[in-house]
């Protein structure tokens, strides 16, 4: 009875498509019109990825210390290491490069060597002033220039690891934006427009190479960079799938529906994320091309049967309809499976990740609808295939693979099981050697220019990832106690001696350069004042800066004067070492703090991305398994077979399994780039599986319950839209190696090379595994025409 309802129902879905073919095409118009209309809201995001949850700890954290200081990472460093920078020429370019920064409406605060402030202290009123370092008017006399030099180095150590570094030589200013533009098109639009200009005329005038650096400057250049790969990545998936597909079938007509098929979804891509008002990030990139080499397969499966079938009967009409009342539900249940796969990140509570994969999702089901009406519909209007379009069917090479495929699953299955015991005891070594890693520049291109000037930056400044830490003193004006400063002062000391962080930057480095000003620039005053000096010292420091824009550390103490900061830079670290930092502050901040007077709190989106991919990697193994389990439920409801879908499932994991083994052998970290390879990979190559296991169900009714038969015919059915499409979709996948962003790489090779395995796997394990546990049912199968030949 299931049967004829099943039968009957796309029956009628065929016959619908058929009868409408010209309404159906006007509906698809018309919806095409409306998403194309919806690219007007695309753009570009101008916010870091949040990996953590909105009320995550974590993210509560750092929304607090926002909401005390204003955004941090509104800093870019332009720096450089040049001997001839202390000359007339030199000098006189840089100062013009830092003027015209300074004068822009974009910038908040220079603080550069040109205009440099020095603390002076002012007897007569009792307070110290800002006054100019440099007299510009003497900056033609190399002389002086060499003399600002040597007092720059030796006499200014509250600038030592902020302005230079006095073992190398190397120097460079801080930029600080206007936070209001930081997360905005504004920002774009400086950085592009404002400063790169700039930056270029003085690097020509000079011949000095300046380093440029700082989340806002990486953030931008990254979103370029990202911006001009959506169009290569688009055109080399259109062009290498198109082309496998027409060297695959021979046939123009096939390849320009399979294109059409293809533009058309990713048009509904982009509206798709237009309709929903999403910004374009490093996932949602990738979605159009993904939505090529997951639309391509669905064409392959149709057209190749509506081919077998004319080969078979020559009846265009038959053809057509068994296309769709035949393929249909496999293809159904091959495009739920990989839209499940992907839909499982919507549930890691993630943005990010809920963004790729409701988009995602809802293509790769959408386009699976297209294709369903549009190959019917478009063949219907066509001349009946000729011979040479049918060719492909008999070609000696996929017949002598079949050949070769059946055999070895007929007599050498005890060989099958021994080689995938070894390959999984290889991978089960290789993920022993795995490593987690995360950090906000791991995922960007190596090759890129501002990649190399983090590297600078980082040798010489030890990185510009900001780490922020926020100390509660519980009590208004808490922060300037000397006891309290002294406290600071002596976790600052913890921090320095950290390789991977900066030199801190905090009110207790203006507190120390008030006593250098105050014993009249010694620099062995460096220091804080004692408590005897603290009073006159404390009380000339609050009015050094007051009420200036040049007051460099005006946002490292709150208004109230009970939140102090302290600001360090990290080096791109790993996971692993980030965990040993933040455990060595711990441990310092908990001596050094007691908790019943101070509530002090580690921040800074360094920090925050480090936490979020950890929590990233746990929430995507659960998907990974809820991915697997949700497949396995929807293969139950199609086969109701418990052993068929304990086969489908153990073929699959395998392919996973040898992927994992790769990245450990390979030194290739865990992160959330190559994470996300598995849930794809696995929803992507368990569509073979039921591909054959919906033929091999077929032919187990047409054959009476011979399992040999069915699972030979369905082998020999199955098997050639099984190469076709695994070929298509690991070239498909290799496209994302062209990318210049380790993490789209990483996600296009491990894909392609588990999708390898798995066409292995679904051609050889899987028709092994169905035969040996229905091994009683063969040998019964066996007597019987044991008994018939005798």
């Amino acid at each position: 009875m299931k049967k004829k309802i099943t039968v009957g129902f796309w029956e009628l879905i065929a016959r619908i498509v058929l009868k409408n073919r010209i309404a159906i095409l006007g509906v698809i118009l018309a919806l095409t019109v409306f998403l194309a209309l919806q690219w007007k809201n695309l753009g570009m995001t101008y916010t870091e990825a949040n990996l953590l949850p909105k009320k995550h700890i974590v993210n509560q954290q750092y929304e607090d210390f926002l909401n005390k200081f204003g955004e941090e990472g509104n800093l870019i460093v332009i720096g450089f290491k040049d001997n001839t920078f202390f000359t007339p020429k030199a000098f006189a370019a840089w100062n013009e490069l830092m003027t015209g920064l300074k004068n822009s409406k974009e910038v908040e605060l220079v603080v550069s060597l040109n205009d440099l402030k020095k603390l002076q202290k002012n007897e007569a009123e009792e307070k110290f002033e800002l006054v100019p370092l440099i007299d510009q008017t003497q900056t033609v006399n190399p002389g002086y220039l060499q003399k600002i030099k040597n007092e720059l180095f030796n006499s200014l150590p509250f600038y030592e690891g902020l302005l230079f570094n006095k073992q190398s030589g190397s120097i460079r200013s801080a930029v600080y934006l206007n936070k209001k533009i930081v997360n905005t098109a504004g920002r774009k639009t400086f950085i592009i427009d404002n400063l790169v200009p700039k930056i270029e005329k003085f690097e020509k005038t000079t011949g000095i190479d300046l380093r440029v650096s700082g989340m806002p400057y990486i953030r931008t250049i990254n979103a370029e960079n990202m911006k001009g790969e959506i169009g290569l990545f688009i055109g080399a998936a259109l062009f290498i799938t198109s082309l496998i597909f027409f060297l695959f079938f021979r046939s123009f007509r096939a390849t320009f529906i399979s294109i059409c098929i293809l533009l058309f979804g990713v048009m509904w891509s982009f509206g798709t994320l237009g309709l929903f008002h999403y910004k374009i990030t490093i996932l949602t990139a990738i979605i159009p091309p993904l939505i090529i080499v997951i639309g391509i397969t669905n064409c392959i499966f149709l057209i190749n049967k509506y081919q077998q079938e004319i080969k078979l009967h020559n009846n265009q009409a038959k053809a057509l309809q068994r296309v769709i009342s035949k393929i249909g539900v496999a293809t159904l249940m091959t495009n739920l499976t990989t839209a499940a796969g992907f839909a499982t990140f919507m549930i890691t509570g993630n943005d990010l990740l809920f963004e790729f994969g409701l988009v995602t999702s809802i293509n790769v089901i959408s386009v699976y609808l297209l294709t369903l009406v549009v190959v019917p519909i478009f063949y219907s209007f066509m001349p009946l295939p000729k011979e040479k379009h049918l060719y492909h069917l008999s070609k000696t090479y996929i017949s002598t693979l079949l050949d070769w495929v059946e055999n070895i699953v007929k007599y050498k299955r005890k060989t099958i099981y021994i080689i995938y015991a070894l390959l999984l005891l290889f991978s089960v070594i290789g993920v022993s050697q795995m490593k987690v890693s995360g950090s906000l520049i791991g995922e960007m291109p190596k090759s890129a220019s501002f990649f190399k000037d983090i590297v600078f930056f980082e040798k010489e400044f030890n990185g510009v990832m900001p780490l922020e830490i926020m100390i509660n003193t519980k009590r208004k004006k808490g922060v300037m106690k000397l006891s309290t400063m002294k406290k600071m002062d002596e976790l600052q000391e913890t921090i320095a001696t950290i390789p991977e962080l900066s030199k801190p930057i905090s009110i207790v480095n203006l507190v120390k350069y008030s006593k250098q000003a105050y014993y009249n620039g010694n620099p062995e005053y460096y220091e804080l004042p004692t408590s005897q000096e603290q009073a006159f010292i404390l009380s000339y420091a609050k009015n050094a800066t007051k009420n200036t824009k040049e007051n460099l550390m005006k946002s490292y103490v709150d208004s109230t004067g009970q939140y102090a900061r302290i600001t360090t830079f990290m080096k791109d670290i790993g996971t692993e070492e980030m965990a040993k930092v933040e455990g060595q502050l711990r441990q310092k901040i908990d001596k050094v703090f007691p908790k019943d007077r101070y509530e002090v709190t580690l921040t800074g989106k360094a920090l925050v991305f480090q936490k979020g991919t950890s929590y990233l990697i746990d929430n995507l193994i659960e998907s990974l398994i809820f991915a697997i389990f949700l497949i396995a439920l929807l293969m139950a409801y199609l086969f109701r077979s418990g052993k068929m879908v304990m086969a489908s499932v153990i073929t699959n994991v395998l392919p996973l399994c040898i992927t994992s083994g790769l990245m450990g052998y390979f030194g290739i970290p865990l992160k959330p780039s190559t994470i996300l390879v598995f849930s794809i990979a696995f929803g992507i190559s368990v569509d073979n599986a039921i591909q054959f296991m919906a033929k091999y169900r077929h032919d187990l009714l047409q054959n009476n319950g011979k399992v040999k038969k069915s699972v030979f015919s369905a082998l020999r059915e199955t098997g050639i839209s099984t190469f076709y499409t695994s070929v298509v979709l690991i070239l498909g996948f290799a496209t994302f190696t062209l990318s210049s962003f380790s993490g789209t790489i990483a996600l296009g090779g491990l894909i392609s090379c588990t999708l390898l395995f798995a066409m292995f796997a679904n051609l050889l394990v899987l028709p092994a595994l169905v035969l040996t546990f229905e091994k009683k049912k063969a040998k019964k199968e066996d007597l019987v025409e044991v008994e018939l030949v005798n």
